[in-house]
């Protein structure tokens, strides 16, 4: 019996590494050639733990620190999306969207607080954000609108 389940397992095996195989025939798609995710928050570790998430699911992610940072650096109109934090030390998230509208740039954003109220989440969401996430949230609650984003900028 014990190797009638060995060979059970070493045919599972198979079967699992075929199929990951397979999956990459197409090749996944090549985010990190793609318009990159810019990530504005003013706390370093979620920048950080951002980045690694985004990078683990193939994308590319520019880091600011401040809504000033952002605004010095430019190119936003080629991002696929923008993740801002509602709450930045400089200005507030919807009023850094306001100034990227102004500048013409009309990539997607997607708001990230750890201080959820009515106030700023209608607000984020009158300024028509695709996505308005409370801190701490799900890998995927970040992920899929970030996919979303770009599929439609690509």
């Amino acid at each position: 019996m014990r190797g009638l389940q060995s060979g059970l397992l070493s045919d599972w095996i198979q079967i699992v590494r075929q199929a990951d195989a397979n999956q990459y025939l197409e090749g996944p798609p090549n985010l990190s050639s793609c318009k990159p995710v810019l990530v504005v928050d003013d706390d370093a570790s979620m920048r950080t733990s951002i980045k690694r998430l985004l990078r683990a699911h193939g994308f590319t992610a520019l880091l600011f620190e401040s809504a000033h940072a952002l605004l010095g650096h430019g190119g936003c109109d080629e991002a696929a999306c923008i993740i801002i934090d509602i709450n930045l030390g400089d200005a507030s998230g919807i009023e850094l969207r306001r100034r990227l509208a102004e500048h013409g740039v009309a990539a997607p954003v997607i708001y990230i607080t750890g201080n959820d109220n009515h106030l700023s989440r209608t607000a984020a969401i009158e300024s028509g954000c695709i996505a308005y996430l409370t801190k701490p949230f799900a890998a995927k609650a970040l992920i899929d609108p970030i996919h979303r984003a770009w599929s439609t900028a690509s």
